[in-house]
């Protein structure tokens, strides 16, 4: 009996508790209501240990790995122990094989729960790179404690770059490896990380620009919330978010990928649609992660990527996603993006 099954009953046994003459006495209807709250747990969790997730190595390519990363996006707060959340990318990622850090391209709210998740389901020393998202920007308490988690853009590992004045610790670029990686927060208006709905607007372009220009490293991922160029998840079609993404304000986004362009980006990863998809123009990949929610949306798989930097410059891509039915991780697509 799977838990959708058990949820079922558990509204049947309701239903027909609800419709039943009424009892003689107070203490019958105590005990019955006792006994209906003792078996419904009883009968969930019976549902739920037949139904144990199936883990799959990772599939990883020829030669040797120089970088190993993941990429999660767009849990919010469907995290902790719930075990079809995001509690089951993080146990996948533990199970599958070598990743050293996570990115999480926006919509991490509240992000305190989504690094104890991580902490605990993949490890207390595994590093995080958080980015943020609309909901994270609207939500004074989750800015507070981003900000604190990249205290004067100089608390996270191997980083290089602190961002522009009003946005130093949500803007910011590392090294790791031949790669450079740069975070940019889509919510600063160049003045307050939380001022925009969503653009690169002068000031963070600008930054952008000055960052690309000292690199050094022959490999370069761009990680922001939104789409450039929204599209459809690639299993189902489902489309979101088609015409409020970066292309809402579309001569910034055409600028903004020009330069990536020019500046030989490997790839611009998001997330905000929810959806899976790969995309290139211009000689940029860009890759929505889609969402890291597990059940907790329905519409399109629950997905994570895990990207290989090669010691001979190549570099990888493998996408999984969640089979809620089956209870099983899937690899659903690969590729070289260099």
């Amino acid at each position: 009996m799977g838990s959708v099954q058990i949820m079922q009953l558990e509204l049947k046994i309701r239903s027909s508790y609800e419709t039943k003459k009424p009892l003689r006495s107070s203490l019958q209807r105590i005990k019955k209501a006792s006994l209906l709250f003792l078996l419904i747990p009883f009968l969930f969790f019976i549902g739920c240990s037949v139904q144990e997730t199936e883990f799959i190595p990772f599939t990883i390519p020829e030669g040797n790995i120089q970088v190993a990363f993941s990429v999660a996006a767009d849990m919010r707060g469907f995290t902790g122990d719930t075990r079809y959340y995001f509690r089951t990318t993080c146990e996948q990622i533990a199970f599958g094989g070598r990743s050293d850090f996570m990115i999480s391209p926006g919509d991490i709210d509240p992000p305190e729960g989504v690094y104890q998740t991580i902490q605990k389901y993949i490890g207390e020393d595994y590093i995080w790179y958080p980015v943020v998202g609309n909901h994270d920007a609207e939500t004074h308490a989750d800015m507070d404690w981003l900000r604190l988690f990249n205290w004067k853009g100089k608390s996270l590992p191997n980083a290089v770059n602190v961002g522009p004045v009003g946005s130093r610790e949500t803007t910011y670029s590392f090294d790791y490896g031949d790669a450079h990686f740069i975070v940019i927060n889509e919510y600063y208006d160049g003045i307050s990380d939380t001022g925009t709905d969503g653009d690169v607007v002068d000031s963070l372009y600008e930054w952008l620009v000055d960052d690309l220009k000292t690199n050094t490293l022959p490999i370069v991922f761009v990680f922001g919330h939104e789409p450039a160029y929204p599209q459809p998840d690639e299993e189902n079609g489902r489309v979101r978010h088609a015409g409020d993404s970066l292309n809402l304000y579309s001569v910034n986004r055409d600028r903004f990928w020009n330069a990536l362009s020019s500046h030989d980006v490997t790839a611009y990863i998001c997330g905000h649609t929810h959806n899976y998809s790969t995309f290139q123009k211009d000689g940029v990949w860009q890759i929505d992660v889609g969402h890291a929610r597990g059940a907790g949306d329905t519409g399109a798989r629950s997905t994570f990527v895990m990207f290989y930097v090669m010691a001979n410059g190549s570099v990888w891509y493998y996408t999984y996603r969640f089979d809620l039915d089956g209870y099983k991780w899937e690899l659903t697509d690969y590729g070289e993006l260099i």
